[in-house]
């Protein structure tokens, strides 16, 4: 009898809905620091892109991900890495666009031209993920959002996409020589690396990872930059996962 009792409880234990089943992180991070010509050029797009990715692949070791530079980050080649990774994902993975660039008010300025967040948006919408997320370094990024009244935590946006934004619509994103970065990026990715996880559960949440940044990049830039966060999404949705 012990072991058929025994036997009946591995059986429920493996069938059983709450195992701690990891999730997986799908990423693209697109960063241009050099644009057509010479007078458009930035000096830390491509450092934030590595940061990122670098950060991610730290914690999450089985991460797909795509990363596109400078003439490789086309309209169509950003568009088509967010269908082929992100297609990939199931209800309880993490997906993740990083951008970071020259932005303007209505979207991103991809090397070959202008790409409307829009666009964006509608690519991460039928995604299957409940965890998807916008991190975007780029001037005037605040545009991003499709509604102003909307807040942290917010229900408005029937896209189902965190959007955590590195300025309001009317300002521009800096740079920091001594941080090597764009000062959004610098301050992201330390966050992701366990600074913003305030509770030490070894999870960062979105209302953890806004706080932790958002003060940071307006004491670094004296109140001249405010990152701003929209959605639909929960204050507790997990951003990276600490190992």
């Amino acid at each position: 009898m012990k072991r058929v009792a025994l036997l009946l409880l591995f059986g429920l234990y493996c069938l059983s809905p709450f195992q701690n089943v990891e999730a997986k992180v799908y990423l693209v991070a697109v960063g241009i620091s050099d644009y057509p010509g010479t007078t458009n050029d930035l000096r830390h797009p491509a450092d934030d892109v590595r940061l990122v990715v670098s950060t991610y692949k730290a914690k999450s070791p089985g991460m797909v991900y795509i990363q596109l530079y400078n003439n490789k980050a086309t309209s169509t080649n950003i568009l088509s890495a967010l269908q082929k990774v992100f297609s990939q994902a199931t209800a309880d993975d993490i997906v993740v666009l990083f951008i970071s660039g020259h932005g303007y008010e209505g979207g991103f300025v991809a090397y070959d031209g202008l790409l409307a967040w829009s666009r964006l948006r509608a690519a991460l919408s039928t995604c299957r993920s409940k965890h998807k997320m916008i991190f975007a370094d780029t001037c005037f990024s605040g545009t991003f959002r499709s509604n102003k009244k909307q807040t942290v935590g917010s229900n408005q946006n029937k896209s189902n996409v965190m959007l955590f934004l590195s300025s309001r619509s009317n300002e521009t994103s800096a740079e920091s020589g001594s941080m090597k970065q764009g000062v959004f990026s610098a301050f992201l990715c330390n966050g992701l690396k366990g600074r913003a996880d305030s509770n030490h559960d070894k999870v960062v949440t979105a209302r953890e990872l806004y706080n932790y940044v958002h003060t940071g990049v307006v004491r670094k830039t004296a109140g001249k930059q405010h990152p701003v966060m929209w959605g639909k999404f929960s204050n507790n949705m997990p951003v990276i996962r600490l190992k």
